[in-house]
């Protein structure tokens, strides 16, 4: 990354006729606000108003009436820039007779492509074990699993419906208790000795449970303490996961599985399809880590830090959308919003450098595309998610430029693979 390369500084002043009536603006908003003696409020005259308060006090609200048109003029006068991130915006003067905004511009970088075409990286080739396709299954199994009542002592694998509560020095610790709460034995749900220390109780059994927590604890008070807790075992269920027949069969609703063998086809079938993708976007990315080193390209700063913000704010919707607020994800992982831009920043950095190496090569390749191609692409994403292609170019804001941008990037990513 660079700090200055690619900056450029943008003056552009209000002043005149502009700037007077944008005081005036300010004087009559702020003015509605005060109360002077022998005036009703809001009815005191500018005289009267500024030889109280000062011109100054009206400065800053007339910046901020000003500042979209000062925008959009620093806009028009540099069209012919690529801007490629927000402009950071100052103030360098500010009187009674004008205002200067300067605008610090980022400008697109210079991409010097190097080899991007017949690199030598392999793709991975796909296998698909039994063993992955027996483990698939058993996930599947596990979604209509039922839990029985069991007669007989609790093992690992069990689920143990218990009452517990905690004493630290004979006295109950918060957070230490609660009723019925169903346990999976080996899930490692409870601290460590918890779960095990269950093992070869039956229902209507007690015990003691001793043990310490851990030193890492969360709970400063509980760190590495010992402790006891009072368990009553209510109920004992076994987890029964189903057979593979043709109950089973219609409860998956897969068209066509009525058979162990057609299941396990299918199941084959759709892990190829996932490592599949898994190594061609493995294969994408070693062929991207060849090509930025052969790449001559700096980042600016500021493309990165706007790069990062809108990462993170599509991880705090993902959070939020857990039923996890952020304060709560921070104090779990024990991290606060600078150290998630930290950890955001390489990957970032990457995400940049990708994409305008591909736009680059799109450039270098002279890639167009057509309405038409355009218009089909629209068409397979409606018959692809069921929707019409007006709710398709509604999903786009209406602008196609993203579907065609879409379409020469995957032009592009066909060349340095080596498919086109």
């Amino acid at each position: 990354m660079t700090k200055n390369k690619n900056l450029k500084e943008v003056s552009i002043k209000i002043e005149g006729k502009e700037w007077e009536e944008a005081l005036d603006k300010a004087f009559k908003k702020i003015n509605a606000t005060k109360t002077i003696d022998g005036f009703r409020k809001g009815k005191a005259p500018k005289n009267i108003f500024i030889k109280k308060y000062g011109v100054e006090s009206l400065f800053m609200e007339a910046s901020e009436l000003c500042v979209d048109k000062a925008y959009e003029k620093m806009i028009k006068e540099n069209e012919s820039l690529q801007i490629a991130a927000r402009p950071v915006l100052d103030i360098r003067a500010l009187d009674e007779k004008h205002i200067e905004y300067v605008f610090t511009l980022t400008l697109k970088p210079e991409v010097k492509l190097g080899k991007y075409k017949n690199l030598d990286v392999k793709k991975d080739k796909v296998t698909v074990t039994k063993k992955e396709i027996e483990e698939s299954i058993n996930h599947m199994r596990e979604d209509y699993k039922e839990n029985i009542i069991k007669e007989g002592k609790i093992e690992s694998g069990d689920i143990a419906v218990i009452d517990f509560e905690g004493f630290k020095d004979g006295v109950p610790f918060e957070g230490g208790k609660g009723e019925n709460y169903a346990l999976t034995i080996g899930s490692n749900t409870f601290i460590p000795g918890f779960e095990d220390q269950l093992i070869g109780l039956k229902a209507g059994d007690s015990k003691d449970v001793k043990l310490s927590f851990p030193e890492d604890y969360h709970v400063a008070d509980l760190k590495g303490q010992p402790v006891v807790f009072k368990v009553n075992v209510n109920e004992v269920k076994q987890i029964k996961l189903p057979e593979l027949d043709q109950d089973f069969f219609d409860d998956l609703g897969m068209e066509g599985i009525d058979s162990k063998e057609a299941l396990e086809k299918q199941v084959k079938e759709n892990i190829k399809t996932r490592k599949e993708s898994e190594a061609d976007q493995k294969y994408v990315d070693a062929i991207f880590e060849e090509i930025i080193k052969n790449t001559e390209l700096d980042v600016p700063d500021t493309m990165v830090n706007e790069e990062v913000e809108h990462m993170i704010e599509h991880f705090k919707e993902h959070v939020m959308m857990q039923g996890i607020s952020m304060e709560q994800f921070y104090q779990i992982t024990n991290s606060d919003e600078n150290k998630l831009k930290e950890q955001y920043k390489d990957e970032a950095l990457k995400r940049i450098k990708q994409r305008l190496i591909m736009e680059e090569i799109i450039k270098e390749e002279k890639i167009e595309v057509t309405d038409e191609e355009v218009e089909n692409k629209v068409e397979e994403l409606a018959k692809k998610y069921n929707m019409t292609k007006e709710e398709v170019k509604k999903e786009y804001d209406n602008n196609l430029d993203y579907i065609s941008y879409d379409l020469k990037v995957n032009r592009a990513l066909d060349i340095i693979k080596g498919e086109k």
